[in-house]
């Protein structure tokens, strides 16, 4: 009984955080056909802003990872190999079972390879509340795996999109033509370089503010998706069902990986919740500007809607127990 308080508790915080609640009276405010609109210029510098900051802020965690050893600098790059590879299972699942477009399907599939840092921090506590142990580098693979999947997504819709041979396909030219996924790789590596020095620095900027601009840019994303409401026909029973078993498919990989690398409970429990995850931050900021003709009023409900509390009510908890009998 103790245990299903905590749940609700973590549940309830989550769910009616401001930023969330800041979504939905977008989509409230816009269904209303009210003349309220965020310029086109603010939006965009909302998407790149939270580019900046996550990267930046994800480069200063991984400075920061006082355990860096063979092995768990082996971990980071199979966590960065996940991010990249899970959106390509994602778009299989969805071009097979449901009729979404190539950009909009792109789009989403790029969302499930990505984190939700909401998500990571409720099942930190919820191991917390447990008094259970995991390793702090998980922070910092939570930073490693918020660009591979911008990438893995915007190449699945220029690559189908174009029909150009796989192995012709340049990635040096995604980069090229989506300088926001640039700017998150850069600021991620100016953060590397610069740590705790530099973050001190910049911390005004990057700190306090974070949670005004992000509770805008969701207030933002909620009249996009009220624009776009005529889309949400497409929301099927396949689609909704595949923001149930695609994070479900994500922690068994993590599980999977958790035992080749002999990690403990707590930490395992973190890295399938990391894998299981979709982002509803840095992807939907990036596809914004990437992806525009993709449509929001699928991806960002898909993530934040169905998968986010999928994974707060039944996910945590879920893959705890599956940790504990494979690793216990």
């Amino acid at each position: 009984m103790t245990e299903l308080v905590s749940i609700f508790k973590l549940l309830t915080q989550s769910l009616v955080s401001p930023v969330i609640l800041f979504f939905l009276s977008g989509i409230f405010i816009g269904l209303l056909k009210t003349d309220l609109q965020i310029p086109q210029p603010i939006s965009k510098f909302l998407s790149l802003y939270l580019m900046i900051a996550i990267g930046f802020k994800g480069g200063v965690s991984l400075a920061l990872t006082p355990e860096l050893t063979f092995k768990i600098f082996l971990l980071f790059i199979v966590s960065i190999l996940i991010s990249f590879f899970l959106p390509f299972i994602s778009y299989f699942f969805l071009r097979t079972t449901t009729k979404l477009d190539l950009p909009t399907a792109a789009a989403l599939a790029a969302h499930y390879g990505s984190v939700s840092i909401v998500t990571f921090m409720t099942a930190e506590s919820f191991l917390k509340n447990k008094n259970i142990y995991y390793s702090g580098y998980l922070i910092a693979i939570l930073a490693l795996m918020e660009a591979p999947a911008i990438l893995s997504g915007i190449y699945l819709s220029k690559y189908k999109k174009n029909n150009i041979d796989e192995s012709t396909f340049n990635f040096l030219e995604i980069l090229r033509s989506n300088g926001c996924l640039v700017l998150l790789i850069a600021s991620f590596i100016i953060g590397l370089i610069s740590g705790q020095t530099g973050y001190d620095k910049l911390k005004g900027f990057f700190d306090s503010p974070f949670q005004g601009i992000l509770a805008v840019f969701l207030l933002d994303m909620g009249l996009l998706v009220a624009e776009q409401f005529k889309y949400v026909k497409q929301f099927t029973l396949n689609l909704f069902l595949f923001g149930l078993y695609m994070p479900i498919v994500g922690s068994l990989i993590g599980l999977l990986v958790s035992y080749i690398f002999g990690l403990d409970i707590g930490s395992a429990t973190l890295f399938m919740v990391l894998c299981a995850s979709a982002s509803y931050i840095a992807v939907p900021a990036a596809m914004r500007i990437a992806l525009p003709e993709a449509q929001v009023a699928i991806y960002l409900p898909m993530s934040l809607v169905v998968t986010f509390p999928f994974n707060v009510i039944v996910g945590i908890s879920l893959y705890y127990s599956i940790a504990k009998f494979f690793l216990g």
